[in-house]
């Protein structure tokens, strides 16, 4: 690894033509928690988690708990008074020390904060010592605000998961109006990150049971996603329903377009760049948000969409 990034982050930033802007960007690249953010963290009460598991499958999931759930006890190190329900993807993973990928986001405010460390199990909880501390623009984030009740959402006597390896109608219908979801991808040295994805409803599109694409918007020139992609193809998202508190996590590879051309989606993204993502996974999880979100305020850098019946084809 060469600074802050490794070598698919280099080639992800020399084929977009922006290796000088990731230098720059580099710079905030850190080890190490800020004051700031450290308090920032005591006031959160979501964090996007992604991993690999015992397969090498890179799923990604959601932690939730009251505020001060999330704590840095000094400044290289992340503790997290919250662990994955048994049905989780990543429960089973987060009971051995692994590389985590996380990013704390607070959607009433679009403030975001990423961090990348290894995990191994504490008490009820998790301990992170951190090796990236990366603070994100707030571009694409739809603000919403969380209900009031300040704790974890109750779990005792919700629904199963449901768990397949495509997606059915409903879960199809469902992506179709996402305005949100989170990726997760890792080296191939099994390091993590996570990630935010956010655009109008319809900018993540269904091709089939067991295909999606999403354009690639302009970010900070960093590549951490796409980056990793070219090393490790596994990905893993998860779609948060804030209405009803239900995640939808599927696991899968995904491979960058870099020069879409004319395909439907392409001038969409301003980058001339798709990402198309294969599912092997479905875990559908009820209960993980607390249920009863704001309804969203669109983020003023959101792209337009074009109307289905202007689409191409897949």
């Amino acid at each position: 690894m060469t600074g802050p990034y490794h070598r698919g982050e280099h080639e992800a930033q020399r084929r977009a033509g922006l290796r000088e802007e990731a230098e720059v960007s580099g710079r905030a690249i850190r080890d190490t928690v800020p004051p700031v953010a450290a308090s920032f963290l005591t006031q959160q009460r979501l964090l996007v988690v992604g991993a690999a598991d015992d397969r090498g499958d890179v799923w990604a999931t959601v932690l939730t708990g009251p505020a001060g759930f999330l704590r840095a006890p000094d400044e290289h190190r992340l503790s997290i008074a919250a662990r994955p329900a048994p049905e989780d993807p990543l429960a089973a993973a987060l009971e051995r020390p692994v590389h985590l990928g996380m990013l704390a986001i607070e959607a009433a405010t679009r403030r975001r904060m990423r961090m990348n460390g290894t995990a191994r199990p504490q008490g009820d909880g998790l301990l992170v010592d951190l090796d990236q501390v990366v603070a994100n623009c707030p571009k694409y984030i739809q603000k919403r605000t969380p209900p009031e009740a300040d704790a974890a959402p109750p779990r005792a006597g919700t629904p199963q998961a449901r768990r397949s390896d495509r997606l059915d109608d409903g879960q199809q219908r469902f992506l179709t109006g996402a305005d949100t979801f989170f990726i997760a991808t890792a080296d191939e040295h099994g390091r993590a990150d996570a990630s935010h994805r956010g655009g109008n409803p319809g900018f993540l599109q269904v091709l089939s049971p067991t295909r999606l694409r999403w354009p690639d918007y302009t970010g900070n020139a960093m590549f951490l996603t796409l980056g990793n992609l070219l090393v490790n193809p596994r990905a893993g998202l998860v779609v948060p329903d804030y209405a009803t508190g239900t995640t939808l996590h599927l696991t899968g590879t995904a491979e960058t377009v870099w020069d879409a051309g004319g395909t439907e989606g392409a001038a969409l993204a301003g980058t001339g760049r798709l990402v198309e993502f294969t599912v092997t996974g479905v875990a559908e999880l009820p209960g993980t948000l607390p249920a009863g979100w704001s309804p969203p305020a669109a983020s003023r850098f959101n792209p337009p969409v074009p109307a289905a019946g202007a689409r191409g084809a897949a």
